[in-house]
């Protein structure tokens, strides 16, 4: 037996949460679901940057620009630039004047859950496949049985999209750049020198082909995220189920650098946890198709090295929603309007990212990056 939708966003990350909740601040009703069995299923990543132009612009269309206030981290937006050897090359403080305040990405998403409708969310729907059914309508299926028909689908499902093959046959690929997570807990009492280290931001330290990334998060905790110019295999010879292992296997990649910057990883609290940076092509757009359109990663899955890929979903969000606002009645209108403009914003976010992989992780990264931190107004 299959259940009818007249919107169905498939994917409940910021950006099809943004999308719903524009739609409802226009009366109309759309059906999110997602493959988590709920809203708590899983931790939700690290720190944001939210940016004005885009995300914040999304914030406001949804009426929670102040509510997203209220949340953001104070003097989030200091960092500090280092190199291998420790020296610091360039560091900035958070003097509340910049455009890109930071949120934990979990306080983003409640925020979004909240605003809706109880009930909007149907938990645990792991999409298999959808198929057109003719006149832009299509029908969904899940894993767990029913179907769902919708005369508009919204593929907000991410890097790995089930949506996406209605439109596009592009699949992401390799970067050539793999992430080691770690989290330093507790950082001020129990990791005091790494919490020193990392100051009250954002972090970084480069080194040819590879990095750490670094965040401090709003629990007192660190976020770190060590980076390497690796074969795409590499990580399946590391076991990540034995932790002392796995921190040795990562730090035999920086033979030399600082213990400083080696404790990141050395005294990581639990588990590393392997991620592979996807992609994909840039300038990533497709044939419209009736009924049916993208969003976020499912629509330009990038790098995350210019910090956009959540700021465009939801600014993604909101301009489908808006566009489907300002079109009553007119579908088609609305997409095409709406794609219109995702298509060059996207690519341009895709090329920038794709540009500064090469920079940060190139033979002279840290020099390129301390020029550009230092020419930055805030640098």
């Amino acid at each position: 037996m299959s259940t009818h939708h007249p919107i169905a966003i498939i994917g409940a990350g910021l950006g099809g949460l943004v999308a719903a909740r524009v739609l409802h601040g226009h009366g109309i009703e759309a059906a999110v679901f997602d493959l988590e069995e709920s809203a708590a299923a899983r931790t939700q990543g690290g720190m944001l940057d939210i940016h004005e132009e885009n995300g914040q612009r999304a914030l406001r269309a949804a009426g929670l620009h102040e509510e997203f206030l209220a949340l953001v981290h104070p003097g989030g937006e200091a960092m500090r630039l280092v190199g291998p050897d420790g020296t610091v090359h360039v560091e900035a403080e958070d003097d509340g004047t910049g455009g890109r305040p930071e949120i934990d990405r979990s306080d983003l998403r409640r925020l979004l859950l909240d605003s809706l409708p109880e009930g909007t969310v149907h938990w645990g729907r792991k999409v298999t496949g959808a198929r057109p059914l003719g006149d832009g309508r299509h029908e969904v299926a899940f894993a767990d049985g029913p179907t769902v028909t919708t005369d508009l689908l919204v593929g907000a499902d991410g890097a790995w999209s089930r949506i996406r093959p209605l439109l596009s046959d592009a699949v992401p690929a390799y970067t050539g750049i793999s992430f080691v997570e770690a989290d330093l807990l507790e950082a001020d009492t129990r990791h005091p020198h790494s919490a020193a280290l990392l100051g009250g931001g954002f972090f970084l330290s480069l080194g040819p082909g590879r990095g750490f990334l670094g965040h401090r998060e709003t629990d007192g905790s660190l976020h770190v995220y060590t980076a390497l110019r690796a074969p795409e295999a590499w990580l399946d010879t590391v076991d990540f189920t034995d932790a002392p292992a796995a921190k040795a296997a990562v730090l035999a990649h920086f033979e030399g650098w600082d213990e400083g910057l080696r404790a990141l990883v050395c005294d990581a609290d639990g588990s590393l946890v392997p991620r592979r940076i996807h992609a994909l092509p840039v300038g990533h757009r497709w044939a419209r198709v009736p009924g049916v359109t993208l969003l976020g990663d499912a629509a330009h899955l990038m790098s995350p090295f210019a910090g956009e890929g959540a700021n465009l979903a939801m600014l993604d969000g909101a301009e489908l929603a808006l566009a489907l606002a300002a079109h009553p009645g007119r579908p088609e209108a609305a997409l095409a309007s709406y794609e219109e403009a995702l298509f060059p914003r996207s690519e341009a976010s895709a090329a920038e990212s794709a540009e500064s992989l090469e920079t940060m992780f190139g033979e002279h990264g840290l020099e390129r990056m301390t020029a550009f931190f230092a020419s930055a107004p805030n640098g």
